[in-house]
């Protein structure tokens, strides 16, 4: 008997066509929102695994379905899954790492250029009908070509960053990590610099960590006021990582020269939020790997990781700290 899925998320035909070959499945269908963690719990009660994108894998979710052998992640951070609940249950937990690691930096490098260029700001100035003249000095951006990158995190996204900005931009790229990487240094021509050092010096400075205990708010007022004033602050990692109200308040009072964000402290972002209000932010609705190909690539190793899990196979991309 094949064991019963639940996919919590609308998927393409491949990947359901994949699935239900070796499981019996049943998705949410409704693509004009998301699945609530309520109507999740209600479908899981008797499946033995989940296809999960984004959903709060909580004890009290777990706790309606006693079935529940596995849970695959479509996606690479696992923050919302609290593990130790899984753990105490024997819950197999996957993600799916690698696969989105070069549309990531595509869109790393589109904030860098979209907040130095100014590009949203001036894309609405020209839709407002403002555009009367020639474009005075009140308009310029910044260069991103030659400037100085610092990248907080040197994970496989922060590589890819990395070697665009280096060999696309001849930028001079630094670096800031929990241990230094020599091979990494070597292969791709970049520094390592204490975490003060890179604020102070950077022209631009990108935040890829995880969200961890330690990583909670680690940009926040002290670290904005190390910046230059012609600093570029882009967060494309977890939005919790930093302290809105202190990056703000550096954008309000140009601490900095501009931001560009994809990732929030609550998201979806509330409508009154005073990052929305601001000139020198670009925003996105955290989209870092939503590509058709990207999502689709990884919503297929998902699968691949519940199946694994299901038939009693080690899965490619075992969550680390549920690894045995």
């Amino acid at each position: 008997m094949r064991p019963k899925v639940y996919i919590s998320s609308k998927v393409s035909d491949e990947v359901k066509a994949y699935l239900d070959q070796y499981c019996e499945c049943e998705m949410w269908q409704n693509p004009e929102r998301a699945i609530t963690g309520q109507e999740l719990a209600e479908k899981i009660g008797d499946v033995e695994g989940l296809l999960a994108a984004g959903n709060a894998i909580s004890e009290r979710l777990l706790s309606a379905a006693p079935k529940l052998r596995a849970v695959s992640n479509i996606s690479v951070g696992y923050n919302h899954n609290d593990l130790d609940a899984m753990k105490k249950r024997g819950i197999i937990g996957t993600h799916t790492p690698y696969v989105l690691d070069e549309t990531v930096a595509d869109l790393t490098l589109a904030l860098m250029l979209a907040a130095a260029r100014r590009v949203t700001e001036l894309h609405n100035l020209v839709r407002a009908g403002e555009w009367q003249r020639g474009v005075g000095e009140q308009l310029f951006g910044l260069d991103v070509h030659h400037a100085k990158l610092g990248i907080i995190g040197m994970g496989r996204i922060g590589e890819q960053i990395a070697k665009r900005a280096k060999f696309g931009f001849d930028m001079e790229v630094s670096y800031y990590n929990r241990s230094r990487k020599p091979e990494t240094e070597e292969r791709l021509g970049v520094n390592y610099m204490a975490l003060n050092e890179l604020l102070e010096q950077s022209d631009f400075i990108v935040l890829m960590t995880p969200l961890t205990p330690e990583t909670k708010h680690m940009i926040g007022e002290e670290q904005f006021n190390r910046m230059k004033r012609t600093a570029i602050f882009i967060n494309v990692s977890r939005g919790e990582t930093v302290d809105e109200a202190a990056l703000i308040e550096a954008l309000r009072t140009k601490r900095i020269y501009a931001a560009g964000l994809d990732v929030y402290e609550k998201e979806p972002v509330s409508p009154d939020n005073p990052l929305l209000q601001l000139d020198n932010v670009v925003t996105l609705p955290h989209i870092g790997s939503a590509t058709k190909k990207t999502r689709n690539d990884m919503a297929m190793v998902a699968a691949r990781n519940l199946v694994d899990a299901l038939y009693g196979r080690e899965p490619q991309y075992v969550i680390p700290e549920l690894k045995n």
